[in-house]
């Protein structure tokens, strides 16, 4: 089965002031890769190391300097439209229309999607229901906690059933119910065979260490905007000095 996701030598440079075309900051370099059906990715790396700028090339919202990324057999560069249709991206902060209600934006947003009638009804339920949506639905908003607003933004990443998932920090703001349950949803949704093209890819950014055990398949670790580690999630715990230790803290009595 072909790969969801494919990146070639991407690479992102962002130009300063005055400065010659081949400088500027490298925020992504020659970034290579690609991503199963069934998958759950954790891209992770420290603050800086190009996670968000990676996948915001990826859904096409940037442009590369050089290089380019397949998804769903779709270049990005040459058919970004198309690109755009396979994914569903959650980006930081869940941006959204705040004086909407979550109905209204998912109505939307499904229209955006090409979904019409009793398909976008149905389409929308289906996504309220995964996310506890029910209790807030016709709400504005701008009245919502961080935690709904997340919510919000996952349901109209899901609601058009996208081969490939695209999410940063998808847990941010949830309390631990919340967490276990967007948790369960990424793993069904990754296990998911009832796609048309096959399956679906999942690649989500979490700096919660808990949350990459929990969800995922396989693990990127970024530093610098280059691959510093490409491993299952046993593996890449395995690399802490931390792991199997054990530490004894010695208790001085003092006697009076």
């Amino acid at each position: 089965m072909a790969s969801l996701i494919e990146l070639k030598g991407l690479t992102k440079r962002f130009r300063t002031r005055g400065a010659a075309s081949s400088a500027g900051i490298l925020a992504v370099d020659n970034l290579s890769f690609a991503v199963e059906p069934g998958e759950v990715l954790g891209f992770l790396g420290p603050n800086g190391a190009g996670k968000s700028t990676t996948m915001k090339m990826i859904t096409g919202f940037l442009p590369p300097t050089s290089g380019t990324a397949i998804v769903c057999g779709k270049d990005v560069l040459q058919d970004p439209l198309g690109v755009k249709e396979s994914i569903g991206y959650l980006p930081e902060g869940a941006p959204a229309y705040s004086d909407m209600t979550p109905e209204s934006f998912l109505r939307f947003c499904s229209s955006t999607r090409n979904l019409r009638g009793s398909e976008a009804a149905a389409a929308i339920a289906k996504a309220v229901e995964r996310t506890n949506l029910q209790s807030v639905l016709h709400q504005p908003i701008e009245t919502l906690s961080k935690g709904f607003k997340r919510r919000v933004g996952l349901a109209q990443a899901i609601v058009h059933e996208p081969n490939v998932l695209i999410m940063d920090e998808p847990t941010d703001g949830l309390d631990p119910n919340q967490k276990h349950e967007v948790r369960a949803l990424i793993k069904q949704m990754a296990a998911s065979k009832e796609l048309k093209g096959g399956g679906r890819a999942v690649v989500l950014s979490t700096h919660i260490l808990e949350e990459v055990e929990a969800v995922c398949t396989r693990v990127v670790l970024i530093a610098r905007g280059r691959i510093v580690a490409d491993c299952t999630p046993a593996e890449f715990m395995a690399k802490s000095r931390y792991h199997n230790a054990v530490s004894l803290i010695t208790m001085q009595s003092h006697s009076r």
